[in-house]
């Protein structure tokens, strides 16, 4: 089966200093601005978002769980999760996530590229 991947959703910046970054992607950079909290930012940038999300400073960095300040993910819309999720799974896909429902209702999991680069599968 081939999985259809929709065009990125979005991608996701960690940051170390939430105010700091939204200053610089918002003041510096002139991202429009579509909502923020203090711990996720999303900018309107067209189709695809760019949101700011920070690093729990509480972790070491080399800790599972924790990805480092200025880094990004990749996030990529899918229609049917599962089936992307067992079709990657058979070709020996590790996934740092499996399919999990959140909170605001979609639906996602989390993959590594071959260096490590996080990949978002969500199905809304």
């Amino acid at each position: 089966m081939s999985i259809q991947f929709q065009k990125p959703d979005y991608f996701i910046v960690y940051v170390s200093d939430m105010d700091r970054s939204l200053a610089f992607y918002r003041d510096i950079l002139g991202l429009p601005l579509k909502f923020t909290s203090p711990g996720w930012t999303e900018f309107s940038t067209g189709t695809t978002t760019i949101a700011l999300h920070t690093t729990p400073a509480s972790k070491p960095a080399d800790q599972p769980g924790r990805t480092p300040a200025g880094v990004a993910q990749l996030g990529f819309m899918v229609d049917d999760l599962q089936s992307a999720y067992e079709t990657l799974k058979a070709q020996d896909i590790a996934f740092v996530l499996p399919p999990q429902k959140q909170s605001s209702g979609v639906i996602l999991a989390v993959l590594r590229d071959p260096d490590g680069l996080g990949i978002t599968l969500q199905q809304r």
